[in-house]
C-alpha cells in the first residue's frame, strides 16, 4: 500500500464517514490512530459503562482489517460483538451515547450500519454463521472473502467446534481471524516451518496448485499422479511443520502473528487472500492494551464496567449499606459451601459477574470454570449428582437459554437435585435484546420436575437457598442485578416448599400478587397509599399452595404485578390456575411485553413497561371499583 509522506495525523474521530481514509495514512500515522481511538474507547467506556479491554485489545487487528478488505463488498462477522468499539468507529460511529437509549449499541446491530452484517451478543456464533455466507456466496458465483473475527474464550465452545468441524472439510473459504490474548495454543517453531508456512499461503505457489489439479485431473492416469504427489507433500509436511489442532483439522494456518503490528497482521492477511482453503489467522493480542489496570487484570474485571473514574479505576456509582443481590447470594455459597462439602459450584465463564471469586479461591477442588460451555455444564452438573454430590450452576439468565435441552434431558427427566443460581434475572439495561433476563420463568416452567423460586429479601433468599439445597430436584432461583440495602426490616417468616406469603393481610376482596424486591417497593408504597388490598409475595413462579389459591379464588378484584419477565411467566401461570379453578372476579397483569427489549437504562424499561412500582400504585387506584 502506498504511504503518504506527511508524518502529521490531522483527523477528528467524530468526523470519519468510512474506513476509506485509512489507506491514505502511513504506519506512523497509524499508530497515531490507534492512540486516538484508544482513548476514545476509554473515555466513553469510563462514563456510559460498557466492555473495556475486549476492545482496547483489538484497536490495531481493526484498523488491519479494514485496511486489507472492503467490507461493504467483502464480509465480517465479529463473534459475540462486545469487541466492535473501532469497528463502530471507523464505520463512521461515534461513541458519544454508547449503550444509551439514543446512542449506539454496544454491539453489532444491522440497523446502525451497512458494516454490520451479523447480530450477536452470545458467543460462538461467528463461524457457523460465516459458514451461511460462504456457502450462499459460492451458490451465487460471486466473489468476496468472508471474515470470522473470533477470541480466545469463543473458539473453545461447542458451536465454535462445531463450526470449524464443518467447514474445516468443505470448499466455501472462510478466512477466520483468532484473536488470542492468552490462550493456550502451541507456537510453531522452527525456520522450515515459517517457511513451509509462508510458501502455503503464497499466491505464486496456490495458483500452480490450482492449474497442477486441473491439468492433471483430466485423465485417470493424471489423476492417480496427483494423488501420489499430495501423499508425499502431505508426509513431507508433516514431518517439517509442528502441527496444532487447526492443521490437523485441514485448516491453512498462519501465525502466530503480533495483534499490534499492523503492518504485520496486513501481510498476514494478505497471504490468507491467497489460500484456496478456509484459513486460521492466529493473531496475538494484549487484552485492555492502554489502560494498565485492564491489561494487568487476572479476574476479568475489566471486561466488562459499569461508569468509573480512569485515574483510580474506582467505580462512579458506590452506594455505602448496599450489596449488590449477586454478592449477597455469594455469601451464602461460601457459607453453604463451609458447612457441606457436598456442594460443587460450576460456573460458564461468569465468575467474576456473579461475584464468585472468593468461592473459587477458597473451595479450588470444589469449584469449577467450564468456560463458554452451558450445555456441559448442566450436563456435568448430571453426573455429580449421580455420585452424590449436589452441584451449584451460576449462569446469567440470557446464557441459560442454551442448555434447554439439557435442562429437560439430563435433569429435569432424572429429577436431579441441582440448584441453579440464575444471575441477571429481568430486565437488564443497557446491553439490550440480547442479554435481557425476561424469558427464563417461561421456558421453564413448562418443564416438569422444576422449582422457579424469587426472593424479595435476603431472609427470603437464605431460606430459599436452604430449600434448594434440600433434595428438591432442580431448583432455579432468579436473582435481579439491582442492589438492596444490607440492613432489613422485613418481618421473618417461615418458607415452605411452593408456598407464597401473604404479606398484607386486609378484609378487602382485592389482592396484589407481585414477585422480588421490587415488590416490597410496591408494599411500602401502597402502605403509604392506604390502599385497601391483600398483598401475596408469590416466592415461587411455577407453583402455588392450595391455601393461597382459595383466597385469591375468594377475591373479586386481582392485580398481577411481575417487573422480571414477559406475560408467558408467572401471569400466564396464574391466570391459568385461577380460571382452571373457577375464578369469576377481574384480573389484571402487568408485566414485561414478550418482545426483543432494547437498551435504556432498566428504569427507563420498567417505565416503558408501566412497571415502576409508582406506575403500578395509580394502576391498582384507577381500577379498584
Amino acid at each position: 500500500m502506498k504511504e503518504k509522506n506527511s508524518n502529521k495525523l490531522n483527523i477528528k474521530l467524530d468526523e470519519i464517514k468510512d474506513p476509506k481514509f485509512l489507506l491514505g495514512l502511513n504506519y506512523k500515522q497509524l499508530a497515531e490512530l490507534s492512540s486516538l481511538i484508544r482513548n476514545d474507547i476509554l473515555e466513553n467506556t469510563a462514563k456510559y459503562g460498557g466492555h473495556l479491554s475486549s476492545n482496547l485489545g483489538v484497536v490495531e487487528l481493526t484498523i488491519a482489517l479494514h485496511r486489507s478488505f472492503d467490507f461493504l463488498k467483502d464480509k465480517l462477522l465479529f463473534d459475540v460483538g462486545h469487541q466492535c468499539y473501532t469497528h463502530k468507529i471507523l464505520t463512521g460511529r461515534s461513541l458519544k451515547g454508547l449503550r444509551s437509549e439514543n446512542g449506539i449499541s454496544g454491539f453489532i446491530k444491522c440497523s446502525e450500519s451497512p458494516y454490520d452484517i451479523f447480530e450477536a451478543g452470545h458467543s460462538s456464533t461467528s463461524l457457523s454463521a460465516a459458514q451461511g455466507f460462504a456457502i450462499a456466496r459460492d451458490l451465487n458465483k460471486e466473489k468476496y472473502d468472508v471474515v470470522a473475527l473470533i477470541g480466545d474464550a469463543s473458539i473453545v465452545s461447542g458451536l465454535a467446534l462445531e463450526a470449524l468441524n464443518n467447514i474445516a472439510p468443505n470448499n466455501n473459504k472462510i478466512i477466520i481471524v483468532l484473536n488470542d490474548n492468552g490462550m493456550s495454543i502451541s507456537k510453531p517453531t522452527g525456520g522450515i516451518n515459517k517457511l513451509f508456512t509462508k510458501i502455503s499461503s503464497g499466491a505464486g505457489y496456490n495458483n500452480f496448485k490450482v492449474k497442477y489439479k486441473n491439468s492433471l485431473s483430466k485423465t485417470k492416469f493424471g489423476k492417480r499422479i496427483f494423488a501420489f504427489t499430495s501423499k508425499i507433500k502431505n508426509w513431507l509436511k508433516s514431518k517439517l511443520i509442528k502441527p496444532n489442532i487447526f492443521i490437523d483439522m485441514g485448516f491453512s494456518y498462519i501465525g502466530p502473528v503480533d495483534g499490534h503490528n499492523i503492518k504485520a497482521i496486513e501481510k498476514a492477511l494478505a497471504r490468507a487472500k491467497n489460500t484456496t482453503k478456509s484459513v486460521v489467522v492466529h493473531v496475538c493480542t494484549t487484552k485492555g492494551k492502554g489502560y494498565k489496570p485492564a491489561e494487568n487484570d487476572q479476574t476479568g474485571y475489566w471486561h466488562g464496567v459499569t461508569p468509573f473514574e480512569i485515574e483510580t479505576g474506582i467505580p462512579k456509582n458506590m452506594h455505602e449499606g448496599y450489596a449488590s443481590w449477586s454478592h449477597i447470594y455469594s455469601d451464602i455459597t461460601i457459607r453453604e459451601m463451609e458447612a457441606n462439602e457436598k456442594l460443587f459450584l460450576i460456573s460458564p465463564a461468569t465468575i467474576k459477574g456473579a461475584g464468585l471469586d472468593e468461592a473459587f479461591e477458597k473451595f479450588k477442588n470444589r469449584t469449577l470454570d467450564v468456560g463458554i460451555s452451558e450445555e456441559h455444564a448442566v450436563t456435568l452438573a448430571s453426573g455429580l449428582c449421580l455420585n452424590s454430590y449436589h452441584p451449584i450452576i451460576s449462569i446469567y439468565s440470557t446464557f441459560l437459554q442454551r442448555s434447554y435441552d439439557e435442562i429437560i434431558h439430563d435433569l429435569a427427566r432424572i429429577n436431579a437435585n441441582v440448584t441453579f443460581l440464575i444471575e441477571r434475572s429481568g430486565l437488564i439495561g443497557e446491553d439490550g435484546e440480547t442479554h435481557q433476563g425476561i424469558y427464563d420463568v417461561a421456558f421453564l416452567r413448562t418443564i416438569p420436575n422444576t422449582t422457579i423460586a424469587m426472593a424479595s429479601t435476603i431472609n427470603e433468599a437464605n431460606k430459599l437457598y436452604k430449600l434448594s439445597l434440600d433434595n428438591n430436584g432442580p431448583f432455579f432461583i432468579r436473582i435481579p442485578r439491582t442492589i438492596t440495602k444490607l440492613e432489613e426490616n422485613y418481618k421473618d417468616e417461615e418458607i415452605l416448599l411452593n408456598s407464597w406469603l401473604h404479606l398484607k393481610k386486609d378484609n378487602s376482596k382485592v389482592a396484589v400478587v407481585g414477585v422480588g424486591p421490587l415488590l416490597r417497593e410496591l408494599e411500602t408504597l401502597i402502605n403509604e397509599e392506604k390502599i385497601n388490598c391483600n398483598i401475596f409475595n408469590a416466592l415461587f413462579l411455577n407453583k402455588i399452595d392450595n391455601l393461597t389459591l382459595n383466597k385469591l379464588l375468594e377475591m373479586e378484584t386481582i392485580f398481577i404485578y411481575d417487573p422480571y419477565s414477559t406475560e408467558l411467566g408467572l401471569v400466564d401461570f396464574l391466570r391459568s390456575e385461577l380460571f382452571k379453578n373457577g375464578f369469576k372476579g377481574r384480573l389484571f397483569s402487568r408485566c414485561v411485553e414478550n418482545e426483543f427489549v432494547t437498551k435504556a437504562t432498566k428504569n427507563a424499561q420498567l417505565e416503558k413497561y408501566q412497571l415502576l412500582p409508582s406506575q403500578m400504585v395509580a394502576f391498582i387506584k384507577q381500577n379498584i371499583i
